[in-house]
């Protein structure tokens, strides 16, 4: 996840809608209508990671994060912005592959490399004050 890509800003504005739309389908998938989105709360590093705040129908409200890595969701509970969700994402994850290391199911354990690598990129990404000056 540290490889960079030069895109242009409608390429950019284009991985960002596509992001939104992977988001909103998760959580449909998950049986959870989205209402609207907390654009200023949102953040992108294209084309790598959107963590989204999303209001589904009924008010909960969560972070879903999606782009090079799995998309996964929490509830807003976890995190208060969306440095801190990314945070939670990597520490869920990092705990998720050690479960699964722990299988005898050797796509499991393939999959527990995945997540511990996109894991260990969430967290240098946290990490990197330049990313998250104002």
């Amino acid at each position: 996840m540290t490889q960079e890509v030069a895109m242009t800003t409608q390429e950019q504005q284009q991985w960002i809608k596509e992001q939104y739309q992977v988001a909103t389908k998760y959580l449909a998938e998950k049986g959870l209508v989205t209402q609207s989105v907390t654009a200023e709360e949102s953040r992108y590093l294209t084309p790598m990671i959107a963590i989204w705040k999303l209001t589904v129908t009924g008010g909960s409200k969560y972070w879903v994060i999606c782009g090079d890595l799995p998309t996964d969701h929490s509830s807003i509970d976890v995190a208060t912005t969306a440095r801190d969700a990314l945070k939670h994402f990597s520490l869920k994850w990092q705990v998720q592959a050690e479960n699964l290391l722990q299988s005898d199911n050797n796509a499991q354990k393939d999959f527990a490399g995945f997540l511990i690598s996109r894991a260990e990129g969430l967290y240098q990404v946290c990490d990197n004050e330049n990313l998250w000056q104002a």
